[in-house]
């Protein structure tokens, strides 16, 4: 294997998610001062802040309902290109 390649600051991250305030452990190379414990052993880690993971987004919960219309957007697309080749 070569040398240098791979990441020599890999270490255990807090990612929690601002909306629902759910929190994952994971390793990142992600350098941040801000700490804060993680809820399910209590132990101090460098914190990252989300805007959405898959506790708060729409595809994950289930929640489709707040998703655009994506359906009548392709429609009006087609209406156009149609329109553009006559």
């Amino acid at each position: 294997m070569k040398k240098d390649t791979h990441p020599s600051n890999l270490r255990k991250v807090i990612f929690e998610d601002s909306a629902t305030g759910a929190q994952y452990l994971i390793l990142s190379t992600i350098a941040k001062k801000e700490t804060g414990k993680f809820k399910d052993d209590g132990k101090e880690y460098p914190l990252y802040r989300v805007e959405i993971s898959s506790s708060s987004h729409p595809f994950y919960t289930g929640k489709r309902d707040t998703m655009l219309d994506v359906a009548g957007r392709v429609d009006k697309f087609k209406k156009r290109q149609a329109a553009a080749k006559r």
